[in-house]
C-alpha cells in the first residue's frame, strides 16, 4: 500500500518533528511588514543564532514565537504541535522559555529565593507568595545554580549582582522550569567586556548539559560564531540565509545586507 503523505510539522518514525518550526510566518502593522514570510526549522538540541541589522525584525520574530504577538499569516509549531493561537503561558507549559533584553529578577530576594520561586511556578505552587521561596529550594535549585556558576552567590541579594551575574540568574530561573526551547534576546546587552567570556561559557554549558534547543539574538559576532550550529540572517523582516556559520557569512547577500562589505 502507498504511504500516506506526512503533513508539515509532523514527526515520522525516522525523523522527529523539529523543536521549533516556523511556516511562512509574517506580521504586519498597518501597511508595514515587520516579519515577512519566515520559514525555518530548528532541530532538537540545536543552537541557532539569529542575526541582522537593527530593525531587521529579530525581536519581533521572538515575540511571534513566544506568543506575545499574533501573526498575520503563517504558523508556529513546537515539537510538531501547532501553537499559533496559543497564549504565552500555554507555550511555556509546552517547554518554551525566554529572556528579554532588560534584566528581570526579584531584586530584594536572594539568588536562591529567586530560583525557588521559579521552581514553585513549575510545580504550581507560585501562588504561595507569602512563603519564603528558599523553602522550595532543594537538589534542583542547587543543580541549576551550579550549572550557571552562581552556587557561591546563592545567599546574595539579587539586586546587588553584577549585570553579568543577573543574566546568569535569569538563565537559572528558566532552567528551574525545565524548558526544552530557550529564546535568548541579547543576553550580552549591558554586560561588561570582562564578563562576556564567562557568560558565553555558561550559555554553552547550559545548552550542552540540558540538551535544549536555543535561539539567540546577539550582536557580539565572536560569541555567536563560538556557540551557533547555524545562523539565521534577517533583513527587512525576511530570512536571507539559514545555514552553518561559515556558509551564511560567505553568502554575498548576507555580506551586503548585514556586514556592508565582502569579508
Amino acid at each position: 500500500m502507498p504511504t500516506a503523505p506526512t503533513r508539515a510539522g509532523a514527526a515520522t518514525e525516522s525523523e522527529p518533528a523539529p523543536a521549533l518550526e516556523l511556516q511562512d510566518l509574517s506580521w504586519a502593522v498597518g501597511g508595514a511588514v515587520i516579519v515577512d514570510g519566515v520559514a525555518l526549522a530548528a532541530r532538537s538540541g540545536e543552537f541557532v543564532a539569529l542575526i541582522g541589522p537593527n530593525g531587521a525584525g529579530k525581536t519581533s520574530l521572538f515575540n511571534l514565537v513566544s506568543g506575545l504577538t499574533r501573526p498575520t499569516r503563517g504558523r508556529v509549531l513546537l515539537s510538531g504541535a501547532d501553537v499559533t493561537r496559543e497564549r504565552p503561558y500555554q507555550r511555556t507549559r509546552r517547554g518554551l522559555g525566554r529572556t528579554f533584553q532588560t534584566s528581570s529578577v526579584f531584586a530584594d530576594l536572594s539568588v536562591e529565593e529567586n530560583v525557588g520561586l521559579a521552581a514553585q511556578a513549575r510545580t504550581g505552587d507560585s501562588h504561595r507568595f507569602w512563603r519564603r521561596a528558599a523553602s522550595a529550594s532543594g537538589p534542583r535549585t542547587a543543580e541549576v545554580l551550579e550549572l550557571v556558576r552562581l552556587a557561591h552567590r546563592s545567599g546574595a541579594e539579587a539586586g546587588g549582582l553584577s549585570h553579568g551575574d543577573k543574566r546568569k540568574l535569569e538563565l537559572a530561573l528558566l532552567l528551574a522550569r525545565g524548558p526544552e526551547l530557550i529564546l535568548l534576546d541579547e543576553p550580552m546587552a549591558g554586560v561588561s567586556a570582562g564578563e562576556v567570556g564567562e557568560l558565553t561559557g555558561v550559555i554553552r554549558d547550559v545548552q550542552r548539559e540540558r540538551r535544549c534547543t536555543v535561539l539567540m539574538v546577539e550582536h557580539h559576532m565572536e560569541v555567536l560564531l563560538e556557540l551557533a550550529d547555524r545562523l539565521a540572517v534577517m533583513h527587512h523582516g525576511a530570512l536571507l540565509a539559514f545555514a552553518a556559520p561559515e556558509t551564511a557569512m560567505a553568502d554575498p547577500q548576507v555580506q551586503a545586507a548585514y556586514l556592508g562589505e565582502p569579508l
